[in-house]
C-alpha cells in the first residue's frame, strides 16, 4: 500500500489553515503522514495544529500527524525540512490555504498505481483555483501535458506545484536551491525531480483528476515581477539563454493574444 506523506509549511496562516487540515482529515485513504512545518508563527497557527491533530487522533482516522515549529529560514528551507523527515512513498506540498480536491483524492491517485508496479517518479494532475473562501474561481491556465518531462516546463510550469506527487526516495536526495531563488524554488525542484526520474528510467503519470484546490494569490503573484526574473534564470540554467529568450517572446506573444 502506498504511502503518502503531506507537507503543510505555515507561518502566522491561521485565517486560512484550518480548511487545509480539515480537507487532510477528511482524505478516506488511510496511509497517510502529515507533517505540518510550523516557522515558530506568532499567531495560532500551531495552537490550530494541536486541535487538529487531536481530533484526527479521536476519530481514528488512521493519518499520523506530526507537528514541529521552529525558525527556519522561510518557505523552502521550511520545505526541506519536511523532505528530511518525510517517510512515505511520495511527498505532496499543501501550504496553507489549499485543499483536496475532493474526499477520495489519495484514494485515486493510489489507483493509478499497480500494486506490483515500480513507482513512478512523478504522479500528476489538474488544479483548480479558489478564493480566500474556498470558492471555485476557474481552473488553472496551464494544464498538464498528457505526456510529462522535465523539458516540458520549457513553456511555463505546466504542473501546480501541490498537483505534483514526487517519489520519495527522489526527493530526499534534491532539496529546494533557497539559497538561489527566493521566489522559484519550487520550478527548479520539480525540474530537477523529472530529471533524475528520467536518469532512473522512471515514468511520469498523468492522473487524469482535478487533485488540488489552490488559493489564489500566492508568493510568486504577489511578487510577479522578481517571481518572473528568478524563472527566467531558472529556464536559462535548465534549457539555455537562447532557448529561454525564445520562449519567453512566445509568452509575450500568448499573452498579448489573450487579451
Amino acid at each position: 500500500m502506498i504511502k503518502f506523506t503531506i507537507i503543510t509549511c505555515t507561518y502566522n496562516a491561521s485565517d486560512v489553515l484550518r480548511r487545509t487540515l480539515e480537507s487532510v482529515m477528511e482524505q478516506d485513504y488511510i496511509s497517510v503522514e502529515h507533517l505540518i512545518i510550523d516557522g515558530k508563527s506568532k499567531d495560532n497557527s500551531v495552537l490550530i495544529s494541536k486541535r487538529y491533530k487531536e481530533d484526527n487522533d479521536t476519530a481514528n482516522t488512521g493519518h499520523e500527524v506530526i507537528i514541529s515549529s521552529e525558525p527556519d529560514r522561510g518557505l523552502y528551507d521550511a520545505m526541506n525540512k519536511g523532505i528530511a523527515r518525510a517517510t512515505g512513498d511520495y511527498l505532496v506540498f499543501l501550504n496553507a490555504g489549499d485543499c483536496f480536491h475532493s474526499k477520495d483524492t489519495l484514494s485515486y491517485v493510489a489507483s493509478c498505481v499497480g500494486e506490483n508496479e515500480v513507482l513512478p517518479a512523478v504522479l500528476y494532475g489538474d488544479t483548480d483555483i479558489v478564493d480566500d473562501n474556498g470558492n471555485f474561481i476557474r481552473p488553472r491556465r496551464l494544464v498538464p501535458p498528457e505526456k510529462l518531462s522535465w523539458r516540458s516546463f520549457r513553456n511555463g510550469m505546466l504542473v501546480c506545484h501541490q498537483s505534483f506527487y514526487a517519489r520519495a526516495d527522489i526527493a530526499k536526495t534534491i532539496l529546494y536551491d533557497f539559497a538561489s531563488y527566493r521566489l522559484s524554488a519550487d520550478v527548479d525542484w520539480c525540474i530537477r525531480i523529472m530529471k533524475e526520474g528520467q536518469k532512473r528510467e522512471l515514468p511520469l503519470r498523468r492522473v487524469h483528476a482535478v487533485l488540488t484546490d489552490y488559493l489564489d494569490g500566492g508568493m510568486s503573484v504577489k511578487n510577479h515581477k522578481a517571481s518572473l526574473k528568478e524563472r527566467f534564470m531558472v529556464m536559462r540554467k535548465h534549457y539555455g539563454l537562447i532557448t529561454t529568450i525564445i520562449m519567453h517572446c512566445f509568452f509575450i506573444f500568448r499573452a498579448v493574444i489573450k487579451k
